[in-house]
């Protein structure tokens, strides 16, 4: 997960780097076990640590970090799972799944209600080469799982309920070598799990997920999309969700890391609602050792999490998550985002984070409890410094895709500083056919990028505007139609149209500029789109 971004900036430590891992990384774990009576009942409970093996010399610790080690060689009380009592009618395991990192058992209630086992300890290294697994890549990659918390996405259900951001309900449980987990017995028994729902099919019933008859993967939503203008993100709810993720420090949230409640509309289209899952990287502990902290100005995403969010890099911080960022908030403003940081900081109060503080194992908050209320709470009076730098971020370089059917981009300017797009659903035979609106500001923006995509769109330049903004328009499939007004145009503006040569009909000025192009993957039309999500 971490070494192959070492050589880049620090080839100075290569051997340094090479003696530590080799030495310390070899060494053997610390004789601390967990205590595990056997045979072990179901429902009863048992002592046991997250992960022992974590636990290093303070020499090891020096050079690659505390991180969470102390909490994962805590030994801590846990319910033992029954899979034929958890829910009536019991669990059976039908599949196993999971990342390179996160192992995971689907499970199905008789009512075909599925949930998931999620293994609290990671291993990284089956990202890595067959033949580095076992060595000291392999070791030192599996060392560094201590930068998670092992308990953190544990805290994060409370906290997401108190700021209206939909949920997962993880349950902290230890699988005993239990025979009803069947063939995955060998794989799946003896180690601590989290048990929560799968977000996916029919949640009529669950209120954390909105209730919502159809939750969906990010693969369908993107592919829907990117079909019609009926199918939209609710953007501010998914806003909502983008600084509560900045809060907890969680900087893994690519596209796969998320599902989606469908909502009706009454126009008969569909409303999608953001569901984040999968916690592993909140609270993330990193940059405490003298190499990872090396390694830190090189991965700028690795962000350690403190008292203080690094306003500085906050785009390093939400990398991951960019290409969604910059397709589903396009149409908010400034005032969105800082009426929904003030509205956060308003209901994370103190009293909240204690409450999820208290759902953690006595002995976990014992251990870390007040370092986190600390950290949480300064982190809040953040929020609107962090949504101002995000808001601006995403406003220095915008881009507006439409669809695979027909749009109309209206292009207009209502002063000479700013820019004002309007993006319209075309044969529609809804009274409002506004997909999105959004006045660009000179000194804010710098670039604005329209993608046509597929279907016969038209481009109306109702002014040609001479601000300080680059306007660049990608025709994409379909065979479109470019407009601008002939008469009294400017000497001089900053608009380029992008002509793939596919039969448009482009009339336009001459200081309006067209190029001849071969369109990305990524520029022409809906099923390349999906390129720029990794969802395709």
């Amino acid at each position: 997960m971490l070494l192959p971004f070492i050589s880049r900036r620090v080839w100075f430590t290569g051997w340094l780097c090479s003696w530590v891992m080799c030495q310390a990384c070899t060494a053997p774990a610390s004789p601390v076990q967990a205590s595990v009576p056997a045979p072990i009942q179901p429902d009863s409970t048992v002592r046991v640590a997250a992960g022992p093996q974590y636990e290093r010399s303070a020499l090891h610790q020096f050079f690659w970090g505390k991180h969470y080690r102390k909490l994962w060689g805590l030994p801590v009380t846990v319910p033992v799972f029954n899979l034929r009592t958890a829910v009536p009618g019991g669990l059976t395991p039908i599949r196993e799944g999971g990342s390179f990192q996160t192992k995971n058992l689907r499970l199905v209630a008789p009512d075909g209600r599925q949930y998931v086992l999620r293994s609290v300890d990671k291993d990284a290294t089956k990202a890595l080469p067959e033949e580095l697994q076992n060595g000291p890549i392999g070791r030192l990659m599996k060392d560094q799982t201590s930068v998670i918390n092992p308990y953190g996405a544990y805290i994060v259900p409370t906290l997401a309920e108190a700021v209206g951001v939909y949920h997962t309900n993880p349950v902290l449980v230890y699988v005993a070598d239990d025979p009803a987990l069947g063939e995955f017995r060998t794989a799946f028994a003896n180690a601590l799990y989290l048990l929560e729902e799968r977000p996916e099919g029919d949640q009529s019933t669950v209120a954390s997920f909105g209730n919502s008859s159809l939750v969906e993967s990010s693969r369908r939503v993107f592919t829907n999309l990117l079909t019609t203008p009926q199918y939209r993100v609710d953007a501010r709810p998914y806003l909502r969700a983008r600084l509560f993720d900045m809060w907890l420090g969680d900087w893994s949230r690519r596209e796969d890391q998320w599902r989606w409640a469908s909502f009706p509309t009454p126009s008969n289209g569909t409303q999608y609602r953001p569901i984040p899952r999968d916690r592993d990287h909140a609270f993330f502990k990193f940059n405490d050792g003298l190499l990872t902290h090396i390694i830190g100005w090189v991965k700028s995403n690795y962000q350690t999490f403190d008292e203080d969010i690094k306003l500085n890099d906050v785009a390093g911080l939400n990398r991951a998550a960019e290409p969604m960022d910059k397709s589903l908030l396009v149409y908010l403003n400034r005032q969105d985002f800082q009426q929904i940081a003030d509205s956060m900081q308003r209901q994370l109060s103190d009293a909240v984070i204690k409450q999820a503080l208290a759902v953690w194992p006595q002995e976990v908050y014992a251990l870390a409890g007040e370092e986190f209320n600390r950290k949480l709470r300064s982190r809040r009076q953040q929020l609107p410094a962090v949504a101002n730098k995000f808001y601006e971020l995403l406003a220095r370089h915008v881009e507006i895709p439409g669809t695979d059917a027909p749009e109309r981009f209206v292009v207009e300017a209502p002063t000479p500083q700013q820019l004002r797009i309007s993006v319209y659903q075309r044969g529609c035979a809804c009274l409002d056919s506004l997909i999105g609106q959004r006045v660009f500001k000179t000194g804010e923006t710098s670039t604005v990028k329209l993608f046509g995509l597929g279907g016969n769109d038209v481009f109306e330049l109702r002014a040609l505007p001479t601000s300080g903004i680059t306007l660049s328009i990608y025709d994409g499939a379909g065979q479109d139609v470019i407009t601008a007004p002939l008469e009294k145009a400017p000497s001089r503006t900053r608009i380029t149209v992008f002509d793939s040569g596919d039969g448009n009909s482009i009339r336009v000025p001459r200081p309006v500029e067209v190029e001849k192009y071969v369109p990305a993957a990524t520029e022409f039309d809906g099923a390349g789109w999906l390129l720029r999500h990794r969802l395709f």
